[in-house]
């Protein structure tokens, strides 16, 4: 194994110490001072020295951790890119000692701006600055600030910013720079302060060196412009390729042989504009080393300059994180609000186990409402992207439906629909690339805007005054488009509904659907499931399509066809009606028990050879909580100035479910509940 130590003499290296400690890995860090040491710290896994050291007292270090632990002793070279001389003397000791050396090299900023001055020395600088009037604001550092003293007026021009260390003050009290031309504090600085700096001292000049994002190059470069000071700058000296931090990071977990522990954010981004998200959302992308998520939500993020991997399908996003152990913070990008039709749900999956932070986003429901001035408390939220939903239903039974859309032409079928189901006069708003600077709402009919065209990015709010939900079965047989085919009479239809034991999701078949009466009254009450309505009459299937039409049954499918041929390519159905089997009832038991043996089944039957060959499958086919109900009903009729009762046929209604071994907690649908009017068979 390898013992590890730094030289921390960067914002780079300290960060290397303090990662390398929450990783649990025992570490020797040197620094130049006592302030260094006070401002890294030790602890259970990092011991700090303090003070310079020279090329034979690095070496003896080296040797001595080598020989109490017994292990290679791998070198980190974090020191600042203009301690040249330090870096030399660093790279002699690993020589003589035998110590694994590695350069954790500071990624340089680009220069910017054409009135800026480049020298190759604090010595040059000084020859410059002397043939040039105005303040000078000196960022250098205190070790070469003598240099400055050449300077005609030095006492008067130059301010001098430097470390908050007692040596570094002492320095500068010897050369007499004090009072107000002194600046003790630690950096790297903002923009903001820097610019105010400038502006206070008055300063035309700034003189920096190149020290890269994390010293704060470009804070001080966008200072110096909004101030109006021009920079001098001293160029970084040539340097030897070394390893960026995160790959020095790879390099000793690889090493090592250590799984990193690791930080995932799940992150709800909002609408996607980053300045609709939340302030705690920002700030965990900021501090995020990884930026994860669809390409669109990433673009917002290019001026980080942060690592980002475009992908939105969690187990691939896993398969990256895990083959990238140097990045300890991980921010997720998720459209919208975490818990609103977000992706999030499977990431918590995918990284379980994991240490987990989740910030929530503002929702496009949130966002639309609140600039329409409307509440959203009252309203169903559904999706229609990458889902099939019966928004339909929705509208029908509540007066404001928000749905996220997806595609533009998505939208452009939902108006349809609506106009189809006799809806054209509902009132749709649509919110297109709602936080981008092409937001656009639009409000009207449904059939005003299925005219029209729309973006890709939105959202849709429909207000429905004439909703009333449906909340028991049994439409009047008048209310039905019937023609000569026959129907189920509405009491039979209700009983043999309620022998069905519906769910909200259920999948129903109904076998010889007639008019489509069963049909449509099952797809009213399972408003998040699907109903099949198998027909072999052209003319009986093209009816069912009508009362679709007419009831806005839009989760209700018509199947031309004979049952049980016409059920092969139908998903497994959780229910079965069958009014008509045309002599095929026993293949069509025996179809629906193999795709689904938890199947919930109920049989009409007239004629008594039915209900004989009925009894024979239940008692041949593996089902059990059989059940028999007789209905006989009879319904008044005017003749002259009285009220005839006028019977009608007694209908049978059988009813079973199939018997598997997941009968007692299977699909939905399969609860028993034994029958109190019959028997068992």
């Amino acid at each position: 194994m390898y013992k590890i130590l730094i030289f921390a003499g960067t914002t780079e290296g300290r960060e290397l110490a303090e990662y390398l400690s929450r990783q649990k890995i025992k570490t020797e860090v040197c620094v130049a001072t006592e302030y260094g040491g006070q401002l890294l710290g030790e602890d259970a896994y990092r011991t700090v020295h303090a003070g310079r050291l020279s090329a034979e007292a690095m070496c003896a270090l080296m040797e001595e951790l080598a020989e109490q632990n017994g292990d290679d002793v791998l070198v980190v070279d974090a020191t600042h890119p203009y301690a040249a001389e330090v870096s030399a003397n660093i790279r002699a000791a690993c020589r003589v000692s035998g110590a694994v050396y590695i350069r954790l090299r500071r990624e340089s900023s680009p220069a910017a701006g054409s009135d800026m001055v480049v020298v190759d020395s604090v010595q040059e600088a000084v020859e410059f600055l002397k043939g040039t009037d105005g303040n000078i604001l000196v960022t250098t550092g205190s070790r070469e600030l003598a240099k400055y003293t050449e300077l005609p007026d030095f006492s008067e021009r130059v301010y001098a910013r430097v470390l908050s260390a007692p040596e570094s003050v002492e320095v500068c009290a010897q050369l007499g720079i004090a009072g107000k031309h002194l600046i003790c504090m630690q950096g790297p600085f903002s923009e903001d302060l820097n610019a105010a700096m400038l502006r206070q001292f008055d300063a035309k000049w700034m003189v920096t060196k190149e020290s890269g994002k994390t010293g704060g190059f470009e804070e001080k470069i966008r200072a110096a412009q909004r101030a109006g000071a021009r920079v001098v700058l001293i160029g970084r000296p040539p340097e030897e390729e070394g390893m960026t931090p995160l790959q020095v990071r790879s390099l000793l977990l690889e090493k090592l042989q250590v799984t990193p522990r690791r930080h995932i954010f799940i992150v709800g981004t909002g609408m996607g504009a980053r300045d609709g998200m939340t302030v705690e959302a920002q700030k965990a992308c900021e501090e995020a080393e990884l930026l994860v998520g669809a390409k669109r939500m990433l673009e917002g993020f290019d001026g980080l300059l942060k690592a980002q991997f475009v992908s939105y399908q969690p187990q691939e996003i896993r398969a990256y994180v895990d083959a990238h152990p140097e990045y300890e913070k991980i921010a997720l990008l998720q459209s919208g609000d975490v818990g609103f039709y977000s992706g999030a749900k499977k990431l918590y999956e995918v990284f379980a186990g994991e240490e987990l932070s989740v910030y929530p986003g503002i929702s496009s429901v949130v966002s639309l409402c609140a600039k329409l001035r409307i509440p959203w408390e009252d309203a169903k939220l559904v999706s229609l992207h990458g889902r099939d939903t019966n928004i339909i239903a929705a509208v029908k039974s509540h007066k404001k439906v928000f749905s996220l859309v997806g595609k533009g032409e998505s939208l452009c079928r939902l108006l349809e629909k609506l106009v189809h189901y006799k809806m054209a006069d509902v009132r749709v708003t649509v919110g297109e690339d709602l936080s981008y600077l092409g937001e656009k709402i639009r409000t009207g009919t449904a059939g005003e805007l299925a005219k029209e065209n729309f973006r890709d990015l939105c959202v849709v709010l429909i207000e429905n005054e004439n909703a009333h939900p449906v909340v028991t079965h049994g439409i009047e047989d008048e209310a039905f488009l019937r023609g000569a085919v026959p129907m189920t009479k509405c009491e039979v239809r209700i009983v043999s509904l309620s022998k069905l034991r519906l769910c909200a999701d259920s999948v129903v078949y109904d076998v010889g659907a007639g008019t489509g009466s069963v049909s449509i009254e099952a797809a009213l009450q399972v408003a998040d499931g699907q109903v099949y309505a198998i027909e072999k009459k052209p003319e009986a299937a093209a009816l069912i399509l009508e009362n679709q039409q007419k009831f806005a049954a839009d989760n209700l499918t018509v199947i031309a066809g004979l049952a049980p041929e016409a059920l092969e390519t139908l998903p497994a159905p959780t229910h079965v009606f069958i009014g008509g089997s045309s002599g095929n009832l026993r293949e069509i038991l025996e179809a629906v028990l193999k795709k689904n043996p938890s199947v919930r089944i109920v049989i009409n039957c007239i004629a008594l050879e039915t209900v004989a060959e009925a009894l024979e499958c239940l008692r041949a086919l593996p089902v059990t909580d059989t059940d028999i109900v007789t209905v006989s009903a009879a319904r008044a009729k005017e003749v002259g100035s009285y009220h005839m009762m006028m019977g009608q046929n007694p209908v049978y209604i059988i009813s079973c479910s199939g018997k598997s071994p997941a009968a007692d907690g299977g699909m939905t649908g399969t609860v028993s509940v034994e029958a109190a009017d019959t028997g068992k068979l």
